[in-house]
């Protein structure tokens, strides 16, 4: 067997055997239109007790845990618990969801945070563990109100859009003095 062939094994088993239609007929529960970035993780020991709204998106490396094997070696248990996430909802980069938490509607969890504890509805949470901090909508209007002074980008700024290299070096001059936005 050559390398790439070995190459794409590895990535079936780190893949293919926990993809969401696998995890679906294990028992995850997915609503429609469900954004799952690159190497998300997906609980699939237990993904029966997990839960997925309408329109959510999970961006790369998100962790959704239904179980916790700390307690297996001294009290041969594992915790487990459901996971619920509502309808409207974004995980950023890095974030992990651990078991017995419940996720509202219309929210969105900040790159990197953990949350240990459910979110309410129209919640900004971020952070280790994560805390509301804002509400969704406080937050989109800031981000509007900002759109109205910094850099604005149609879709051919991106890789799908067949970004140019001027463009790439448009983007970096003018996002020297902060950040902007791209369709």
């Amino acid at each position: 067997m050559g390398f790439k062939q070995k190459l794409l094994g590895v990535r079936s088993k780190l893949i293919g055997e926990n993809s969401t239609e696998k995890l679906i007929k294990r028992g995850l529960k997915v609503g429609k239109n469900f954004n799952r970035q690159s190497r998300c993780i997906i609980d699939g020991s237990h993904c029966w007790l997990i839960t997925i709204g309408d329109n959510v998106t999970f961006a790369p490396r998100v962790h959704i845990l239904a179980h916790d094997a700390s307690t297996k070696r001294h009290l041969d248990y594992t915790k487990i618990g459901k996971v619920n996430i509502g309808n409207n909802v974004f995980i950023g980069a890095g974030s992990i969801v651990l078991p017995n938490v419940e996720i509202g509607n219309n929210v969105v969890i900040g790159a990197g945070s953990v949350v240990t504890k459910d979110i309410p509805d129209d919640s900004l949470a971020v952070g280790n563990p994560a805390k509301v901090v804002g509400n969704v909508q406080e937050y989109l209007n800031k981000q509007k109100k900002l759109m109205e002074t910094r850099p604005v980008y149609d879709a051919s700024y991106t890789l799908t859009g067949e970004i140019t290299d001027v463009k790439k070096e448009q983007m970096k001059s003018e996002l020297q003095e902060g950040i902007g936005f791209v369709k």
